[in-house]
């Protein structure tokens, strides 16, 4: 068989060709830098956030858009190693909410997991002020970092409350459920989502047939409204009723994504040596706790299912009739 001969310029034109292509897909995929608006932002200060925290977020983002799950033009970020309480009533602002096409950043405050002290047994429970303890076990309540997709709304009806002067105010609480990827995965299993930080306490039932909320007695649920903003959750994301007013609507039927620092990896960098590069925890909190831990679910869910079988719940109550008020 002859072979036959290829001009030079064909080969040439063909290897430039190539290299275009390569150079254009490498382009495509590298990540953007991050604007120099935005940039402004980053720092390890209260209402700043850091660099490893923002670039995780906006890689999670602009992977979401380019496979098309989201259109929403604004996402989600959080801080979980930040101190949620900085003293004398001082919320930390370690939750962020960055808006690209605008050119909007804000920080809020956001509450993390409690964990649980299961007495005799294991204590994984969390202070209020700053986070040693993550996981992602089934009644955990503790905070699970990673990549989240903000899912549909339910809102859901809690009872009444006393406004002042005998008047009386429906509590209802909308809720964002979260999918998680990864270590968050069982984000749907585990009812970890977003809400504001309120909860009706002392509940009681209150005579009020005309309510369509009443049960066939014709009580409804009465309590105190508490706002725990400055305090922590059973795993979800709270943030204070106000800004809950604010973020609810934005991802109402318009998903977007959240990125949660640190997961486990991180955390297993700072344990091993927290000055390694790329090793980052916020510094006041480290100081304050020590070691950060994570606890995988395959090895804390036995624990809690064995000490939910050796302390079995009472039975569940029925609500008190409420005292005439």
């Amino acid at each position: 068989m002859r072979l036959r001969s290829v001009p030079l310029g064909v080969v040439a034109s063909f290897f430039v060709a190539v290299i275009a292509v390569t150079v254009s897909a490498r382009s495509f995929a590298a990540p953007s830098a991050v604007p120099a608006w935005l940039q402004a932002h980053v720092g390890d200060s209260d209402g700043q956030i850091s660099q490893i925290v923002l670039e995780r977020a906006r890689a999670l983002y602009r992977k979401k858009v380019a496979q098309g799950a989201v259109k929403n033009p604004c996402y989600f970020a959080m801080d979980a190693t930040r101190p949620s309480d900085l003293g004398n009533g001082v919320l930390g602002r370690r939750y962020y909410v960055i808006c690209e096409a605008s050119q909007s950043f804000s920080a809020i405050s956001s509450g993390h997991g409690s964990g649980r002290n299961l007495k005799g047994v294991v204590d994984f429970s969390n202070g209020k002020r700053c986070a040693k303890n993550f996981g992602n076990a089934m009644d955990s309540s503790l905070t699970a970092g990673g990549a989240y997709m903000t899912r549909e709304a339910k809102t859901s009806f809690k009872g009444y409350y006393r406004t002042g002067a005998k008047q009386d105010a429906i509590f209802q609480r909308t809720f964002i459920q979260f999918d998680g990827e990864g270590e968050a995965a069982n984000a749907r299993q585990r009812a970890i989502g977003g809400h504001a930080a309120q909860v009706l306490h002392g509940l009681c039932l209150r005579k009020n047939p005309n309510s369509s909320h009443a049960d066939h007695d014709g009580f409804v649920p009465f309590g105190k409204l508490v706002d725990y903003a400055g305090g922590r959750s059973n795993g979800c994301t709270s943030w204070s009723p106000a800004d809950a007013k604010r973020i609810i609507p934005m991802v109402k039927d318009n998903p977007t994504t959240l990125y949660i620092y640190p997961e486990s990896r991180d955390i297993t960098a700072v344990a091993a040596d927290r000055s390694q590069p790329g090793a980052y925890w916020n510094a006041s909190c480290l100081k304050e706790i020590g070691t950060p831990k994570f606890w995988p679910r395959k090895t804390l869910e036995p624990i809690i299912a064995q000490y939910r079988k050796d302390h079995p719940a009472p039975p569940p109550q029925p609500l008190p009739i409420c005292e005439a008020s």
